[in-house]
């Protein structure tokens, strides 16, 4: 016991000489004593996304859109209790623009400064993790489609500069076009394996209604769900997410989507005709041609059963009309333009650019191979004066820029992540992630302004002469010359599907076929 208290003296003596010691270089330097305190109570440190809550939140309701939301989104539900919907909403927003991993993890960081966080919203008691469960499955789709309403309503009632800009696309033509891009993404899940015996019950899934099985690309689950999302692609706002079930709804999700782009047209006073709109080759059928009916589009066709027609055998007989490769690769693909060719069992007529290039060892993951040779088709009803097919093969390609933005969008908000297991649900939820998506491009273009790009494809054709050559393909026939006259000229001999021209004195003439030495003809 001596020795213990002896060595307690002995610390408690150094300790006293090491404070001295700090006082006195501390004095030397002329600094004040620094205290320091600690408690064994936990102080929550505020989590680093709250400021962009405030900032956000704030801006929202300067611009009434909080009171937007209180007074029309609504729905009946009984045990409603003391909260209304903008609670919950509230709760959506700021798990949106906290970039938490899962809501269990926000609710952890919120929980301490919940009182001042409802505050903004004037509200006083933050949902709890239950309520917000119970209403994002009771949440009706009239509610969803009301909250996707003033979500357009805000996205329409601002630009994003001063200037009304939207950001174009300049064709060979001078016309500005504005362009979208529309493409679908899909979430997979994971389900456990359950046992199954006659005994016992059949299964139910809690995804069942928001899931089903369908194509995972190279994501791993046995279900997942599909959603089409459209995005301006000279601003990259989103303009709406359209989800449902397995592989989705395409057809039906892409007519909420023109729906939508109609009404952004409409707010910047800009005719359908005006828009430019790209699509993946899952749209690349005749019937989905008939549903873009008004809008100029572009998209990779599907539907190889148009190389079988005989006017595009006709057409790839004769010279390629461009070469197209790209600084990337060594790929060079030789096109061909064949206007007016119908499509699909609807008969609906577009302009074809068919590509072909060698096909290599290795089986090619686009295209279609006949006897070595790799097709590509791309469907487009842009006249040929503005956008040669060089131009449209370009562009189509051009929407690879397109998957960055859903990255990033992955990135920050991840908004396929499940909030709930009803439709309506998962549907407010990625509606509330597109909002602040906006909403930080907004705010970002004002803290530091920059003008929308202008993509123009070549210099624009002001006027042409009878020197200028051909944008593609062939020029027209000329007519004779002056001493020639009573007789025939260029444009009085049509040319035909197979390549020969037709007399109009004796009619359509067969070609005369030689026989050559190596036997060909």
């Amino acid at each position: 016991m001596q020795r213990h208290s002896h060595v307690r003296e002995e610390v408690e003596t150094a300790a006293e000489e090491c404070q001295a010691k700090a006082e006195w270089f501390t004095r030397r330097k002329g600094a004040s004593v620094v205290n320091r305190q600690t408690t064994s109570e936990a102080v929550p440190s505020p989590p680093c996304w709250l400021g962009e809550v405030v900032l956000i939140v704030q801006h929202l309701r300067k611009l009434g859109v909080l009171d937007a939301i209180t007074s029309q989104v609504r729905f009946a539900r009984r045990r409603f209790g003391c909260y209304e919907v903008i609670d919950f909403l509230a709760v959506l927003f700021g798990y949106a623009i906290s970039g938490e991993r899962t809501l269990e993890e926000f609710y952890e960081r919120l929980l301490p400064f919940a009182q001042p966080f409802m505050a903004l919203f004037d509200r006083e008691k933050l949902p709890s993790r239950s309520a917000l469960s119970r209403f994002l499955a009771s949440v009706s789709l009239e509610a969803t489609e009301t909250l996707r309403t003033l979500f357009l309503a805000d996205l329409f009632a601002r630009p994003v500069d001063t200037e009304r800009h939207t950001g174009t696309l300049v064709d060979r033509a001078g016309n500005a076009r504005v362009v979208f891009d529309i493409d679908g993404t899909r979430e997979a899940a994971r389900q456990r394996a359950l046992p199954k015996a006659e005994e016992l019950p059949p299964p139910q899934r809690r995804l069942n209604k928001v899931c089903a099985p369908g194509y995972m690309g190279r994501k791993r689950g046995e279900v997942v769900r599909t959603r089409t999302v459209v995005s301006q692609a000279h601003s990259y706002q989103w303009l709406g997410s359209f989800g449902n079930r397995g592989n989705g709804l395409y057809r039906e999700e892409l007519r909420r989507g023109l729906t939508a782009i109609r009404s952004y047209l409409e707010a910047h006073h800009l005719a359908p005709t005006s828009a430019l709109l790209r699509l993946d080759g899952q749209y690349g059928t005749g019937a989905v041609i008939t549903d873009l009916a008004g809008f100029p589009f572009v998209m990779r066709g599907k539907d190889y059963s148009v190389l079988d027609q005989e006017s595009v055998q006709s057409r790839l007989h004769l010279p390629a009309d461009q070469q197209f490769s790209r600084p990337e690769s060594s790929l060079v693909r030789q096109l061909y333009d064949c206007p007016d060719v119908p499509v699909g069992k609807t008969g609906s007529c577009c302009r074809v650019v068919v590509a072909t290039h060698p096909a290599t060892e290795k089986k090619s993951r686009i295209g279609h191979t006949r006897k070595g040779v790799v097709y590509e088709l791309f469907f487009t009803d842009l006249p040929q004066d503005a956008f040669t097919a060089s131009d449209v093969v370009a562009l189509y390609l051009h929407r690879g820029a397109f998957e960055p933005v859903l990255s990033d969008e992955d990135e920050e908000l991840d908004p396929d992540r499940w909030c709930s297991h009803s439709p309506a649900g998962q549907e407010a939820w990625q509606i509330i992630s597109q909002w602040v998506w906006n909403l930080r491009l907004e705010l970002g273009h004002q803290l530091s302004p920059t003008a929308l790009r202008t993509t123009e494809f070549a210099p624009p054709v002001t006027k042409s002469t009878p020197e200028q050559a051909p944008v593609q393909g062939y020029a027209k026939p000329a007519v004779a010359l002056p001493w020639k006259a009573g007789r025939f000229c260029g444009q009085d001999f049509a040319l035909q599907p197979d390549g020969t021209l037709a007399c109009p004195a004796h009619g359509l003439r067969n070609e005369t076929y030689r026989l050559r030495k190596n036997g060909r003809e």
